[in-house]
C-alpha cells in the first residue's frame, strides 16, 4: 500500500485494543452491525477485521436487508420489540452472533443495554454494498446505526463502498481497520462515515476528509407515468460539489466524514415564545404557530 494512501487521520499506531481511556487491560469490545443482514458478505469483513486487530467482537444484525431505515427502531408497541436467533458466520469462529427481527439502530439500543453481554465500545457499521455520502445520509440504517452509537456516547464507524464488478472488499477492509484503530481513539461520542471506492487498494488515491455533498449518490425519480422509480437506479451529480464525498469517491479517493445525529439548532435572537398562545384552540395548541390574523 502507497504511504499516501492512509493519512495521519487514519494512521494512529494501534497499540493494545485495551478499555477505553480507563487504564483497563480489558479489550475493547466492538459491535458489529449493519442494515443488509446478518449474512451480508461486508459485514463479516468487518467483524474478521476487528477480531483481527484484537477487539472484543459481537455481532448483532437485522436477520433481513433494512436498507434505508436510517436510526428508526421499528415500531413502538407495548408487546415485544424484537426476536433475536443466535447464528454461526462462516469464518467466525466462536463469535457470537444474533439475528434480530429489528433494524440496526435497535441492534445498538439493545446492546447497549447488554442484550448481547457486555455493552459495546464502538459500533461499526457495514461495509454497505454502496455509498452512503452527501445528505442523504439521514436516510441510511449503516450511518443510522453509527449514529445512534454517537448519540448514546460510544465511537462508531460506518463503512460503505461503491458497488461494481469485481467487488474489491479487500480494499474496504484495509482502509476500515485504519479507521477502527482511529475511532478507538476518538472522543467519546464520535462517529466516523467512510466511503470507500471500489478499487484495488493501490488504486486508491489516497484518504480525504471531507464534508457532505448537497444529496447523494442516488435519487428517486418520477417515471412519465407519475409512478416513482425506485430509489438507487439513478446516480445524481446534482450537488456534488468540488471537495465533497461524493466528488472525491467519483474520482477515486476514499472519504472520511465526521457526523452528528439530532441536535437543537440555536434560536434567533430574542426569540423568547414558541410562538403558540395557550388561547388557541385544543386541536392546535402547541402544534401550529399563531399569526396576528389567527387570533
Amino acid at each position: 500500500m502507497a504511504a499516501t494512501l492512509v493519512p495521519p487521520m487514519l494512521a494512529t499506531p494501534a497499540g493494545p485494543a485495551g478499555g477505553q481511556g480507563t487504564g483497563s487491560a480489558r479489550p475493547t469490545r466492538v459491535l458489529v452491525t449493519n442494515d443488509d443482514g446478518v449474512a451480508a458478505p461486508g459485514l463479516a469483513v468487518l467483524a474478521e477485521t476487528a477480531v483481527l486487530l484484537g477487539f472484543e467482537v459481537v455481532i448483532a444484525a437485522p436477520s433481513s436487508d433494512r436498507s434505508g431505515s436510517g436510526a428508526a427502531i421499528g415500531p413502538a408497541t407495548a408487546g415485544p420489540l424484537v426476536h433475536e436467533v443466535r447464528v454461526e458466520l462462516p469464518g467466525l469462529g466462536a463469535t457470537p452472533a444474533f439475528a434480530l427481527d429489528a433494524p440496526p439502530a435497535l441492534a445498538v439500543l439493545l446492546a447497549v443495554q447488554g442484550a448481547f453481554g457486555a455493552p459495546p465500545d464502538i459500533v461499526v457499521s457495514g461495509v454497505n454494498p454502496g455509498l452512503n455520502t452527501g445528505l442523504a445520509v439521514l436516510h441510511s440504517g449503516t450511518v443510522g446505526a453509527a449514529v445512534t452509537a454517537a448519540n448514546l456516547g460510544l465511537r462508531a464507524l460506518a463503512v460503505s463502498m461503491a458497488t461494481g464488478s469485481p467487488t474489491h472488499l479487500g480494499t474496504a477492509r484495509i482502509l476500515a481497520g485504519c479507521a477502527l484503530v482511529r475511532v478507538r481513539r476518538a472522543t467519546a461520542g464520535t462517529a466516523l462515515n467512510l466511503n470507500v471506492p471500489n478499487l484495488a487498494i493501490d488504486d486508491v488515491r489516497g484518504v480525504r476528509w471531507a464534508p457532505l455533498a448537497g444529496c447523494g449518490g442516488v435519487r428517486a425519480v418520477v417515471g412519465g407515468n407519475g409512478d416513482l422509480e425506485p430509489v438507487g437506479l439513478r446516480t445524481d451529480p446534482l450537488g456534488a460539489g468540488p471537495g465533497t464525498d461524493t466528488a472525491l469517491v467519483a474520482e477515486g479517493f476514499a472519504t472520511v466524514t465526521s457526523v452528528v445525529g439530532i441536535r437543537a439548532a440555536a434560536m434567533a435572537d430574542g426569540a423568547n415564545s414558541p410562538g403558540c398562545s395557550p388561547s388557541h384552540s385544543q386541536a392546535n395548541r402547541g402544534i401550529l404557530p399563531v399569526s396576528g390574523t389567527d387570533q
